[in-house]
């Protein structure tokens, strides 16, 4: 099932997101979120930081490589898998003056 949903983003509870990358940095025993990207990710610095303050959705293949390096178990957390244009907002159309 989460194969077909590569192009798809983990959306977790609030603050959850947090506490899972906190998770990921205290398992894999980084000093902080920084170290995180000295395991081969090619991520910026400051995506990184909005999907620590929960700005960003994680994406999906992101979030199973790191489960995969920390030794978590993808199944025992409480996420809920969404399409990757998932709360965009749709303009234009009722935007247009008549």
């Amino acid at each position: 099932m989460v194969s077909q949903l590569k192009e798809s983003r983990v959306l977790f509870l609030k603050g959850e997101q947090r506490k899972f990358l906190d998770l990921v940095v205290a398992r894999l025993n980084c000093i902080s979120l920084r170290g995180i990207l000295q395991f081969g990710f090619d991520i910026p610095y400051s995506t990184l930081k909005n999907y620590y303050i929960e700005r960003r959705l994680l994406p999906v293949g992101f979030f199973e490589n790191l489960c995969h390096l920390a030794k978590i178990d993808a199944s025992k957390l409480n996420v809920k898998y969404v399409e990757s244009n998932w709360g965009q907002v749709i303009g234009g159309s009722r935007s247009k003056r008549s």
